[in-house]
């Protein structure tokens, strides 16, 4: 697997400005709806979903400087706009926020002028022939912990694609419970706890259009699933994986934080391999004082989808 790297220096001063003075209210700033009328419908509804997950974002950014616990209000592509504005955001976040909002009108009134439907729950065609992974199939994952222990195996079989979430079942599920769901976005993260415990997850870290140097921010959710620590990362290097037969279109990401142990906090450093047209896990290292997030998962082989009796 060939890569091409970028030099893993964070440039954090940006991101840590001074916040302007606070607004009493975020007007949008408008945006020309001319812009988007050459789109047909699918593409429109792909880009209000890139607007609304970036405005999520900045409410999250927003929520992890004031501990508002505001992000709870976004999963997957919804966003109740009033309820971001009303986190009062300063300086740029406030604008950001008015032109993502005033993007999002501007795109409804398109989408209303052309008499789009609703945008479809399902997952595109288009987006599901490009991906790596297809419907029926079992994601098998080992995970060896480096304090030691046995290897343990995760298995997630793909039981749906949504237009912006994957849905899998754990498999082989328990016996004595329902079917058990780990349901992530189109970036690979989980905004919702998995229906097993026992692994390491991130709610909110990943996001669209990784490139080189992207920075990351967001939590990590340990084995417990109590208190989640803060992680931030950088994207140091992209390329095509072949390694178990198929093309993945691959991101490396260095990841450094912090995470809770024995009523203090220690310190969490890593990296992670992810597929960006679908968010899938290739591998993850961490390593820290906390055993919990001392750990190596490695995507190990893709089993086909059941064959239907005949």
């Amino acid at each position: 697997m060939s890569f091409e790297r970028v030099p893993a220096v964070l440039c954090l001063a940006a991101l840590m400005a001074a916040c302007a003075t606070r607004s009493d209210d975020v007007q949008p700033l408008a945006a020309d709806p001319s812009m988007f009328a050459a789109m047909g419908c699918n593409a429109l509804y792909d880009e209000a979903d890139l607007v609304r997950v970036r405005a999520a974002r900045v409410a999250y950014s927003v929520d992890e400087r004031a501990g508002t616990n505001i992000v709870a209000l976004g999963v997957g592509v919804s966003v109740f706009w009033p309820a971001l504005l009303a986190m009062r955001p300063a300086g740029p976040d406030a604008e950001e926020l008015a032109r993502l909002k005033g993007r999002d009108e501007a795109l409804r009134a398109v989408m209303a002028s052309k008499g789009c439907p609703p945008a479809p729950e399902q997952m595109p065609p288009e987006r599901v022939a490009a991906l790596p992974v297809a419907l029926g199939e079992r994601l098998v994952y080992e995970e060896r912990s480096l304090a030691g222990g046995p290897v343990r195996e995760l298995g997630l079989r793909v039981s749906a694609l949504r237009r912006g979430e994957i849905e899998f079942g754990v498999d082989p599920p328990r016996s004595d419970t329902t079917p058990q769901r780990w349901l992530q976005d189109a970036f690979g993260n989980l905004p919702q706890r998995p229906g097993i415990t026992g692994w390491v997850h991130w709610r909110r870290l990943l996001q669209p259009d990784l490139v080189l140097g992207t920075v990351l921010s967001g939590d990590i959710v340990g084995v417990e699933g109590d208190v989640p620590g803060r992680v931030r990362g950088q994207v140091i290097a992209l390329g095509v994986q072949t390694s178990l037969g198929r093309p993945f279109d691959a991101a490396v990401i260095e990841l450094f934080g912090d995470v809770p142990h024995n009523e203090h906090s220690t310190r969490l450093n890593g990296v992670m391999v992810i597929d960006r047209k679908s968010g899938v896990l290739l591998r993850l290292e961490l390593r820290s004082g906390n055993p919990e997030f001392a750990l190596r998962r490695t995507l190990v082989r893709i089993e086909p989808a059941p064959v239907p009796p005949a």
